[in-house]
């Protein structure tokens, strides 16, 4: 199966405006956008046919080419990642399985896109598929501060025993009414902003109108759950690797704090 990986960035966000452009330090000191890192963590993925850059502004399309990527200008009026993948395949084609890796996911280890796509690939149900990650008792007491202090932190996801999505949320689900040790197992899974759909699914998307659910969390994988359609969650390990997006400004100092901690340079 031919494989596309679209990573959209739009700089008028409504939290951080201008994030793809913000730069974040590795551990060599060396600092790189925000939409560099993404896209250098896509090329990373083996078993990929192409990799583009997606978005409307042409600050982050210069951007983008200068340092080797290929873009895809897309509209102004693209909703959400979703919905910018889909306007992606109508230029493109061709592709048997898009992924979205969202371009404010730079610690997005390889692998986790590797194990997304072979999921969906296995499972000729799902018609979407997104990765999710079992907290450590570090990882869920860092929500729960965010939470706590008001910001936006990771989104949890909870699912059935045949692993299709039950729902997603901004808040921490499910509820454990406790802090945790840091090397804890806990019942909570981050889910990881990665998407890979059929693209019929993604085809029909932007078709759907917004439902109550995605309007109140803010999260575009709710479209496809409203309209009760399969969203298959695939367990991917995080190998000591850590994992954070970036959503808020706050965050920048985190994830350069995290690629410290695991050297990673560049």
């Amino acid at each position: 199966m031919s494989v596309l990986i679209a990573i959209p960035a739009r700089y008028a966000s409504t939290r951080y405006p201008g994030k793809p452009l913000v730069e974040l330090r590795g551990a060599d000191g060396v600092a790189k956008t925000l939409i560099r890192r993404s896209w250098e963590a896509a090329m990373a993925v083996r078993g990929i046919d192409r990799v583009v850059v997606a978005t409307d502004d042409d600050r982050i399309r210069d951007h983008a080419e200068g340092f080797g990527a290929e873009v895809v200008m897309t509209s102004a009026t693209c909703q959400n990642g979703t919905e910018r993948c889909a306007e992606v395949v109508q230029h493109l084609g061709g592709f048997e399985i898009v992924v979205n890796l969202q371009g404010d996911a730079p610690l997005t280890p390889a692998w986790f896109v590797e194990d997304l796509v072979a999921g969906l690939r296995a499972d000729p149900g799902a018609e979407v598929a997104t990765p999710v990650l079992r907290c450590d008792g570090r990882a869920l007491n860092g929500f729960l501060a965010d939470r706590r202090a008001g910001r936006v932190g990771g989104t949890t996801a909870v699912f059935g025993a045949d692993r299709r999505a039950l729902y997603f949320s901004k808040e921490v689900i499910p509820y454990t009414g406790k802090t945790w040790a840091d090397d804890a197992e806990t019942p909570v899974f981050h889910h990881v902003g990665v998407y890979a759909y059929r693209p019929a699914a993604l085809a029909a998307y932007p078709g759907w109108p917004m439902g109550p659910l995605e309007v109140l969390e803010g999260l575009e994988q709710l479209r496809f759950l409203e309209r009760e359609r399969p969203v298959l969650c695939v367990e991917v390990e995080a190998r000591g690797r850590q994992f954070w997006e970036l959503n808020n400004p706050e965050d920048v100092a985190r994830i350069e704090a995290m690629m410290a901690e695991m050297g990673m340079a560049g």
